[in-house]
Parts: structure tokens; sequence; C-alpha cells
């Protein structure tokens, strides 16, 4: 029961196809099952009746008025939410306050110092041009 190379690559070829159009026509039926549950409470829009001048106006118009009353409907429970989160923020400052205190006071401190080794080393690189500018001015008031 030997097979040669060639057979062996021949069926394996016709196998991978088969299970290649196997999966490719699963495939498309289920595609087909999930647009047919989508659309099916869809009807057919006529876009001449729709758009026309009479009609287009009427639609924009009910368009309008419905997204108005979902943000009515919305109003309160969005009310209601922003006011509950300032007063979450507003507890959490109080509880949390020294800590805030000291980490601001930490964050300052370590920017100050950060500032100084910069400036330092700004003053450092450039030392002869500020030097230069500063007796140019000198000068300049001199001779006024």
């Amino acid at each position: 029961m030997s097979m040669n190379l060639e057979e062996l690559k021949k069926l394996r070829e016709e196998n991978f196809l088969k299970h290649k159009k196997k999966k490719r026509d699963y495939y498309l039926k289920s595609k087909k099952k999930n647009d047919d549950a989508k659309y099916k409470n869809y009807k057919e829009i006529d876009y001449s009746k729709e758009l026309n001048n009479e009609n287009f106006a009427k639609n924009i118009k009910l368009i309008a008025k419905k997204q108005k009353e979902h943000i009515d409907d919305r109003k309160e429970q969005i009310l209601q939410k922003m006011h509950e989160y300032k007063e979450k923020k507003q507890s959490y400052y109080q509880e949390n306050r020294n800590k805030r205190l000291e980490y601001d006071k930490s964050y300052r401190e370590k920017k100050k110092e950060e500032l100084k080794k910069y400036r330092k080393q700004y003053y450092e690189k450039n030392k002869e041009k500020i030097l230069q500018k500063q007796r140019e001015k000198r000068n300049l008031h001199k001779e006024e």
C-alpha cells in the first residue's frame, strides 16, 4: 500500500480544496442567514417619494422631533449623572485633600530642582553669549 510522493501531494491538494470549498459554502450560508434576519423588518424605501419637495421637509421635521423627544426623555438622567459625578468628585477631593497637597508640594519641589539644573546647564552652555549681550547693554547705557 505504498503511494509515491506525487500521488500523496495530489491527494493532499484535493482534500485541501474540498475543505476550502466546504468552508466557503458554510460561510456564505451563514452570511445569507444573518442578512435575512437583519433586514427582515425593513421595508423597501422609494427615494423618489421620500425625497421630493413636499415629503423632504416633512421627514426632516419628523426626524428632528424624534431626536428632541429622545433628548428630552434623557434630560433628567443626564442631569442626575452630572450631579452625581460632581458630588463624587467633591467627596474624593475632600477625602484625599492631604494626600493631594503633599503630592502637589513634592511635585513643585521636583520641578523647581529640575528648573535649577536646566538653568545652570543653560548658563554654562551659553555663558559667553550671555556675557557678550550684557557687555553690549552696558556699553549702550554708558553712551546714552
